[in-house]
């Protein structure tokens, strides 16, 4: 369906209509298809998901940035948008088109409005031949705002089903863009789910299975021809929002900030880890892997899937001790959620055995009766000279702690919650000054 025409200065948001439809399936497999081609691509993520962002940056060997209109201002949304931009920037949006936490803020529609970039839209054509028109029509003129350039059906059964589809387009003239066959190997994997090597095989599996698939059944060349940044409705983006325009800067810092970063602890937002290496110089280590900490002055211990890993996290004395010297010496630490459960007493895995941890934080982490607890969350303090202090972040875990329900646990410098924490508008060093 390729033309030898390639435009490489496009931008456009992949939406749906409602969750399950294939968005994630549909990014990963353009983002792969345009590396193929050797053009510079940038993956966005919509909202604060950092399992989709890990599937765009083995798709595209590029890392994803994460938008989300619920952590920052939209002056800050689109200031990173432009800061990490490239000739092609595919955002994957979240759940349906406009689907918010509150009508459709915080959905994908208001990310597109504020980025100024057009929509594709995925429709899970499953069960669905001409009715497809109703639905597009509705979608694309429910807000003037928002611009639906294409539609790419998933799930279509045959030719015949195609060609049904086909028309719905025609009649309400937004351009079908594919048809994607049923492919029962394109599902997408739990979302509780390590990133182990067997699994990290598994996804490779898929992104090329799914690249191979939007390359024969997408038309990728009237896709950017379609989101190219000199069309009528994106002109004015180069006006207002200039490609490696620099983020709200802070002072530049000498501060040795040490990161964990391996199988267990990944769970990190690009701009997070921007800010943190404009206050200093930032080395990753392992907590499975390495057996002491480097000389640092701020510990930051993310989130991941310690469960998955609680033998080698336990049997790996020696760093233990020397993450527990650093905190009880007074040194500042961030755990977040898997970091925070990394420094408990204990970890009860899924198997219902209890692995010891750090043991700085005298409680029981527990990966037993596993439920999803899921949504924002805000925290607030007031530093040490005074000041007041907000953070927005987010809780994604299945697991609980035993012992008790406080949100934050300090312990000297140390700070620590379930919170994934946003600061790429924010001085981190708020929350020990």
């Amino acid at each position: 369906m390729q033309s030898n025409v390639m435009t490489d200065s496009s931008s456009f948001l992949i939406a749906a209509t409602n969750s399950g439809c294939g968005k994630t399936t549909v990014t990963i497999g353009l983002l792969r298809a345009l590396k193929r081609k050797g053009i510079a691509v940038r993956p966005y993520k919509c909202g604060p998901d950092y399992i989709d962002t890990q599937y765009h940056r083995m798709a595209s060997g590029v890392d994803s940035v994460n938008l989300d209109s619920r952590f920052t201002t939209p002056e800050h949304l689109r200031e990173v948008y432009a800061h990490y931009s490239s000739h092609v920037n595919v955002v994957e949006g979240v759940m349906g088109l406009f689907d918010g936490f509150d009508r459709d803020h915080g959905s994908s529609a208001e990310i597109a409005s504020m980025i100024h970039v057009p929509v594709v839209l995925v429709v899970n054509a499953r069960s669905m031949a001409y009715s497809a028109a109703a639905m597009i029509h509705g979608f694309s003129s429910f807000r003037n705002d928002i611009k639906v350039v294409g539609v790419i059906f998933n799930q279509v059964g045959s030719e015949r089903h195609a060609s049904f589809l086909r028309l719905a387009c025609e009649d309400t003239h937004i351009p079908c863009l594919g048809c994607i066959p049923r492919i029962k190997e394109m599902e997408m994997p739990s979302r509780h789910l390590g990133l182990s090597l067997e699994n990290e095989r598994q996804m490779e599996a898929l992104i090329t299975l799914a690249a191979d698939t939007m390359e024969k059944h997408v038309d990728i060349t009237r896709l950017l021809s379609l989101t190219y940044l000199d069309s009528e409705f994106s002109s004015d983006l180069g006006n207002h929002y200039l490609p490696n325009t620099p983020i709200l800067p802070i002072s530049p810092g000498n501060l040795r900030i040490t990161v964990a970063r391996d199988e267990a602890f990944n769970f990190t937002y690009l701009e997070n880890l921007d800010r943190l290496k404009e206050m200093g110089n930032v080395t990753f280590f392992s907590p499975i892997h390495d057996e002491q900490l480097p000389t640092t002055d701020l510990l930051y211990i993310p989130g991941g899937y310690p469960e998955f890993f609680l033998k080698e996290l336990a049997e790996n004395t020696k760093m233990k001790e020397s993450v527990r010297d650093f905190i009880e010496n007074g040194g500042k630490c961030l755990a977040e959620c898997g970091g925070m459960m990394y420094l408990c007493d204990s970890i009860i895995g899924i198997d219902g055995i209890s692995y010891p941890m750090v043991g700085i934080l005298h409680q029981t982490a527990t990966m037993q009766g596993m439920r999803l607890h899921l949504g924002y969350r805000q925290w607030e303090g007031v530093a040490t000279n005074g000041t007041p202090y907000s953070f927005n972040g987010h809780e994604f875990h299945y697991s609980r702690i035993l012992e008790n329900e406080t949100p934050v646990y300090r312990h000297k410098n140390l700070r620590a919650s379930y919170i994934h924490l946003y600061w790429g508008d924010k001085n981190l060093l708020a929350l020990w000054e």
